[in-house]
């Protein structure tokens, strides 16, 4: 498995990239993209650490896994190209969008261009087969995603973590809150999001203020 990184992440995943568990993971990667589909396109895997340099990055997305219908996953956790129409996810995040800022929901819902303002939209799984939600779960991809949050809680200062729906919100356990920022809400979900636990969390505007109050720039999202 190409590990396709900025080289800013370099120095700070050497380590976990030599790790036992590590070379097990890219040996069963290589192999469930050898035998059967997979997603996201291989070269895409590390999309997130290759758009959002590690000295850029501002604010932190979790999902969970890479969309597993053909043509949507792009790398990005929620992402998808260019021309596929928007998951009911991405959807019900645009709306909060729009309600919270009056940004106009885009035609696109390839999330590229928060990843170049510093927005890390990383999944916990980074891979998937194909209509099998959560295949590629508990194979190494959790421990590599985990110690990337807590590097990035350990190494900078005045990152926004978005925890949204229940199994983001566990990862506020390795996140050191006295150096952070962690916002919760419930998923983007339809399920979530129409029993009231999405729209209302004012999140985007949330993050702006905090970036300004620390001197960084804002997302224009």
């Amino acid at each position: 498995m190409h590990v396709n990184i900025s080289p800013t992440w370099a120095p700070i995943l050497q380590e976990e990239l030599s790790k036992d568990y590590f070379k097990s993971l890219s040996i069963f990667v290589d192999k469930a993209y050898q035998d059967s589909i997979c997603y996201p396109a291989k070269e895409d895997i590390f999309k997130a650490l290759h758009q959002t340099c590690f000295n850029k990055l501002q604010v932190v997305i979790i999902g969970q896994d890479p969309y597993h219908d053909k043509g949507q996953a792009n790398g990005l956790s929620f992402s998808v190209q260019d021309t596929v129409t928007h998951p009911p996810s991405l959807k019900n995040i645009f709306k909060e969008i729009e309600n919270d800022l009056g940004i106009p929901i885009p035609a696109s819902g390839n999330l590229e261009r928060w990843a170049s303002q510093g927005v890390l939209l990383l999944n916990a799984t980074l891979t998937v087969a194909a209509h099998k939600p959560g295949s590629h779960q508990k194979k190494g991809w959790e421990t590599f995603t985990d110690a990337i949050i807590s590097k990035i809680s350990a190494q900078k200062k005045g990152v926004v973590f978005l925890l949204w729906g229940g199994f983001a919100k566990k990862k506020e356990k390795i996140i050191d809150t006295s150096n952070h920022l962690v916002l919760t809400s419930g998923h983007p979900s339809p399920l979530s999001a129409n029993r009231g636990y999405w729209f209302g969390n004012n999140h985007f505007s949330s993050v702006n203020k905090y970036l300004l109050s620390q001197g960084n720039t804002q997302i224009y999202w």
